[in-house]
């Protein structure tokens, strides 16, 4: 391997790294998301959400670079540039910086696993808090509201079409 393959490699691993460093940041945050879902502080949440939201343009970014990067490396050790896969730079590269990139790949998918299981469940939770709240809010609603059967509402007025009813002054 030249000089410039490996520093396309370090690049890419580099890159890789922060990547991983930044799903980490991510996971731990939507652990702390459900813990503030259960307990309810409106306040946390929404600071919980804005550090969320930037980890998440963090990491879109850091991942543009991550297929840049993955393209030049999959050029340089004559893998497909158009669809760069790291396990198929890993084989066509060998050695340790091939095992480095297969433990990078397999923390990321980890993570990535890890992260999208905690989003779906605390969905689930914050959805089934919404639907309680809901059921909540329409029983008061309808307390409040009073009953709407069996209430004396007024009297019957009759109409036009009863006898006794002047309907028309022409003949």
């Amino acid at each position: 391997m030249d000089a410039a393959q490996a520093q396309i490699i370090q690049n890419l691993v580099t890159n890789l790294e922060e990547l991983t460093t930044l799903y980490r940041q991510l996971l731990e945050v939507v652990r702390k998301e459900r813990d503030l879902l259960i307990s309810a502080d409106l306040q946390g949440l929404d600071e919980n959400n804005a550090l969320k939201d930037t980890l998440i343009m963090k990491v879109r970014l850091a991942d543009q670079l991550r297929l840049k990067r993955a393209e030049e490396a999959a050029a340089s050790v004559g893998a497909d540039p158009q669809s760069p896969r790291l396990l198929e730079i890993a084989r066509r590269l060998g050695g340790p910086d091939a095992d480095r990139l297969r433990v990078l790949h397999g923390t990321l998918d980890t993570l990535l696993r890890r992260i999208a299981d905690l989003n779906k469940g605390n969905e689930e939770y914050a959805n089934s808090a919404l639907k309680t709240l809901s059921g909540a809010m329409n029983e008061i609603k309808g307390t409040l509201a009073g009953k709407k059967t069996y209430e004396k509402k007024g009297n019957y007025k009759l109409g036009p079409e009863t006898t006794g009813n002047f309907v028309s002054k022409e003949a």
